[in-house]
């Protein structure tokens, strides 16, 4: 067979065209529909950066007032789910709960070929207010507890954090918590993102698209390696600790969860922005610890690569997990978190998608044998 020249895994393969989300990686910056991620994150909230995305244009005051009230009318889920949500076994992880919950979401709002644009955004709408209850419910199921009812007075992040935890949280973790959804809503044709868009081009409905990626997010390689890096930060303990580990690390080829990106040839600016929160609540609470544990293993990792000619850099997950950790998380609730925040950027990529829709196929190069000859099962 002749020499093909193929990208695995598509890196560097450009499948699709889009206005929604740019990357670059040398300079390491991020833009939502042409805005950059450091001004949205200390200007803008998630609220307003969903309505971007959804209908590519930031609101003015009359529009963002209306979609919150519509955000906020929208954020109890229908009561067949909630009913189920109390038979699902403790031991299950709360991704596949929300998995699961989101495709039954459209067994109350059967979808239809001929739903207009609108009625899918009005859908976006609906997933973006659900996934954080969704999230919340199962949350106090698998703790033994009661589930606690949304509270229309508070905003998307602050509600999100009561209905977890039972206690309305401070503005200042509030507007911290908003911040981290804002950054995770939108990064272009990453796995799960891309799932999305795989499975809507068929025609699938929204709700199945957004349960597909919501599947592909679960990944350790994904949406869950922040948690990973939390644990890895924790098992270090100490600064003190930190060569010594890292040495058994690299001897034994571990992989330093948070370090490095496909995309990224510099700090991910998002790492840059969760960084100073993490600083702020670390010298809050007086406990800085797992910063600087975070700070002496990147600077080693970093050094040992630069020795190789290359370089890396911390990514979003690195700093994200210590930092929910430190608002009262537990660390099983992170990638559903961040399947809150990217809710957004699916649906925005999936309406886009369905404006000018191709079906996705690409081809793959066989390595097989060919032309066997069958041989009977008596024979073998």
């Amino acid at each position: 067979m002749a020499e093909v020249s193929y990208a695995r895994g598509l890196a560097g393969v450009i499948a699709d065209e889009s206005k929604i989300c740019v990357i670059d990686g040398v300079k390491g910056e991020l833009y939502y529909y042409g805005y950059p991620i450091q001004e949205l994150a200390e200007k803008s909230n998630f609220t307003e950066a969903s309505y971007l995305l959804i209908y590519g244009k930031l609101p003015t005051q009359a529009e963002l007032t209306d979609f919150r009230k519509e955000l906020n009318s929208q954020r109890e889920i229908p009561k067949f789910i909630q009913e189920t949500i109390k038979n699902f076994p403790k031991e299950t992880h709360p991704m596949t709960a929300l998995q699961t919950c989101v495709a039954m979401l459209g067994m109350e709002d059967v979808p239809s070929e001929k739903d207009s644009r609108e009625t899918n955004q009005k859908r976006s709408i609906k997933l973006i207010a659900q996934f954080p209850t969704l999230v919340a419910y199962f949350a106090r199921h698998r703790e033994g507890k009661e589930a606690l009812a949304p509270k229309s007075e508070l905003s998307h992040a602050a509600n999100f954090l009561y209905m977890l935890t039972g206690t309305v949280p401070t503005d200042e973790i509030s507007k911290m918590f908003d911040t981290c959804l804002l950054l995770h809503a939108e990064h272009t044709f990453n796995a799960s993102t891309f799932t999305g868009r795989v499975i809507a081009a068929t025609l699938a409905d929204l709700y199945t698209s957004v349960s597909g990626a919501t599947g592909a997010l679960f990944g350790p390689l994904h949406g869950g390696a922040n948690e990973k890096a939390l644990q890895m930060s924790k098992s270090i303990g100490s600064v003190d600790n930190v060569e010594k580990w890292f040495a058994e690390a690299t001897a034994s080829k571990t992989k330093i969860m948070g370090m490095g990106h496909r995309v990224y040839k510099t700090i991910d600016p998002r790492a840059k922005i969760l960084k100073g929160l993490l600083l702020e609540l670390s010298e809050k609470d007086g406990n800085n610890t797992q910063l600087e544990v975070l700070d002496k293993l990147a600077s080693l990792m970093a050094d040992k690569v630069k020795a190789e000619g290359k370089e890396i850099w911390p990514n979003v997950d690195y700093f994200s997990g210590t930092l929910y950790e430190k608002m009262g998380i537990d660390s099983i609730y992170f990638t559903p978190i961040f399947a809150i925040a990217r809710v957004a950027g699916w649906s925005a990529h999936i309406l886009e998608l369905w404006t000018d829709n191709k079906l996705y196929r690409p081809k793959c190069h066989y390595t097989g044998d060919i032309d066997l000859k069958y041989t009977d099962i008596s024979s073998r």
